[in-house]
């Protein structure tokens, strides 16, 4: 969602919040801006619709020079994009402020601004923040003491970076929902809504917890929780280099990360077996009582994730003979909910900021002890709030549409699976069979996309096309539904997925020439259904395009159906594998309709917000 870099300092800043901007940009957004406190203490304010090149364009006409400042990229929730509703906003020429989040009784907090005489020059919520945080700013003449009076005054989600012309070396800085980092560098001080944003001037960094409130000028930094005591947060060392976010050779970072598949995959499995046995301690401190207690499991996601948990829920009931429910977070957050006691509630994120994962993961808390998250991120909330955590450690992901972070997000689940399973009557013969298989897999992988240019070339059917289906039966139904995501996200044709029996209660009153079907079939013992299926669809004029694993037989299917080989592998390992073609084929048809791969509109990578 939205993007914060802000920072205090001996030197010019613009050129540090221009290029923290740049590595936010996959967030997703539609305008960009930025404001700094210049020599005189006079605000310069520079916004933009578009992307943060025209950003970039805009200040080599104008000079922007301060050591103190505020940028933003803007994902628009309240008003439409535009550079009125662009951020930083400014009040009285006196408070500046940016911010990530939704402030839900801004409807209130407006008219009760109006009728003391504010006036509104944008659509936003934040606007009435940064009235709110100047209203109590004339009252206390202290920075930090109005931040803290307007706060509480907020409900909903925010991560704020505050400013004034009053105060020309202080940077406020807030969070409750959204996620927000302090930077530390050698007598200066940044913020961001995520590390990599300043990789380039520290990798040393602070994650605010909820309800933080961090006071930062050049020399000091004095953090408060939400009682308003005095906290020391540990520093932490990224890992991550300066060019961990760099496309390198490749066109997108999409395809980037879709080559990174096969050695993130290694780094999933490093350290966490044994001569073949799991270790609990994958999962973290005291898994191994936690998991001892567990009968059932509750999966909660939203997207990409989602569908990670749609697998998940194949392999625990089939291999660990564990009961398991998938719910996607914004529904399970909002009804009703049982759960027994000894249910493991796992919530899988990318981020682990996802807004609706984790406001689910915090009601739960209030119920039961027995929740894990699968996360990319480390420091992210949902890591922090959850009593174990698997990190699957895919590494930076910047395209928006989701490829490595899936993938290590099956396999992780696959090591809960075991986790679980070897507690009932998976065998240590049946897991270390599964880990081979696992370790299998990236020279697989490799061997899929050593078959990129006959994907490219099915791609080329599809530039003129607005609909596709697609089918899969069992494991592989979950990864139709993902590639079909993958094609709407980033190519905008509107794509379905159905398991391939529900073919005849419906959608297949779509089938025609102009209405192409993409089918996955594995060696899962169920190939001769969906062959079945594939003959209902050609018998009725359609066209179908599948990715079969290369040991069944296509001979009866004709020329209707076009044929891709993928490697022989074990039906319980196919939906990680088969899920790569998909990846190369919702690519290559974006590339050729030539939309925008990396950040495709109105998306936003992490989705921070309701």
């Amino acid at each position: 969602m939205c993007g914060i870099v802000g920072a205090v300092a001996e030197r010019n800043v613009t050129p540090i919040l221009l290029e923290g901007l740049r590595r936010l940009e996959y967030r997703g957004y539609d305008s960009a801006g930025i404001a700094v406190l210049d020599k005189d203490a006079c605000i310069s304010r520079v916004r933009r619709v578009g992307k943060v090149k025209e950003l970039s364009d805009a200040l080599e006409q104008t000079e922007v020079i301060g050591t103190l400042g505020v940028a933003h990229t803007r994902w628009a929730t309240h008003g439409e994009p535009s550079e009125k509703n662009a951020h930083p906003h400014v009040c009285n020429q006196s408070v500046v402020i940016v911010h990530n989040g939704i402030i839900e009784n801004h409807s209130e907090l407006r008219e009760q601004q109006k009728n003391e005489g504010f006036n509104f020059t944008s659509q936003t919520d934040t606007e009435v923040a940064v009235h709110q945080i100047e209203h109590y700013l004339k009252q206390e003449g202290d920075l930090l003491s109005a931040v803290r009076l307007a706060v509480a005054d907020f409900e909903g989600a925010y991560a704020l970076g505050v400013m004034s012309n009053s105060e020309k070396n202080r940077l406020i800085a807030s969070r409750r929902g959204s996620p927000l980092v302090i930077g530390v560098g050698i007598g200066e001080y940044f913020i961001a809504s995520d590390a990599a944003a300043l990789l380039p001037v520290t990798r040393r960094f602070i994650y605010l917890e909820e309800g933080d409130i961090a006071d930062i000028r050049t020399n000091s930094l004095v953090i408060y929780d939400e009682n308003g005591e005095v906290v020391d947060r540990e520093i932490k060392e990224s890992g991550l280099s300066a060019d961990a976010t760099a496309k390198g050779v490749y066109r997108h970072y999409m395809l980037k990360e879709i080559y990174e598949q096969p050695s993130v995959l290694i780094d999933v499995l490093e350290g966490r077996f044994i001569d073949g046995k799991l270790l609990d301690t994958a999962f973290g401190i005291g898994a191994e009582k936690i998991l001892d207690q567990v009968k059932a499991v509750q999966i909660i996601a939203c997207g990409t994730s989602y569908h990670a948990g749609l697998v998940a829920r194949y392999w625990i009931e089939a291999m660990a003979g564990v009961p398991c429910r998938v719910e996607v977070a914004s529904e399970y957050r909002y009804r009703k909910t049982v759960l027994t006691d000894d249910t493991l509630v796992v919530t899988i994120s990318q981020s682990g900021e996802t807004a609706d994962t984790l406001a689910a993961l915090r009601a739960i808390k209030e119920q039961t002890n027995l929740t894990l998250s699968v996360c990319n991120v480390p420091e992210s909330s949902l890591v922090r709030e959850s009593e174990l955590k698997l990190m699957t450690r895919a590494g930076p992901e910047i395209g928006v549409a989701s490829t490595k972070a899936f993938t290590t997000q099956l396999v992780a689940l696959l090591m809960l699976v075991v986790a679980l399973g070897k507690r009932r009557d998976l065998t240590d013969g049946d897991a270390k069979f599964l880990f081979q298989q696992a370790q299998v897999m990236p020279s697989l992988i490799e061997q899929v996309l050593q078959n990129k240019d006959a994907i490219d070339k099915w791609a080329e059917a599809f530039t003129e096309l607005d609909n596709a289906i697609f089918i899969g039966r069992g494991t592989l139904f979950p990864i139709a539904l993902e590639g079909a995501l993958k094609l709407k996200e980033i190519s905008y044709i509107h794509a379905d997925a159905y398991p391939a029996g529900e073919l005849k209660h419906g959608p297949i009153a779509l089938i025609d020439q102009d209405m192409p079907t993409i089918a996955i079939a594995s060696m899962d013992g169920f190939e001769g259904k969906i062959k079945s299926n594939i003959q209902e669809i050609l018998a009725r004029g359609g066209e179908v395009y599948l990715f079969a694993d290369e040991r069944l037989d296509v001979s009866d299917l004709g020329e209707n159906c076009h044929v891709i080989k993928i490697p022989a592998v074990e039906a319980e390992l196919a939906p990680i594998l088969f899920a790569i073609p998909l990846q190369l084929f919702s690519y290559f048809v974006a590339v050729r309709k030539g939309t925008d791969v990396d950040q495709p509109r109105n998306l936003a990578k992490s989705v921070t917000v309701e």
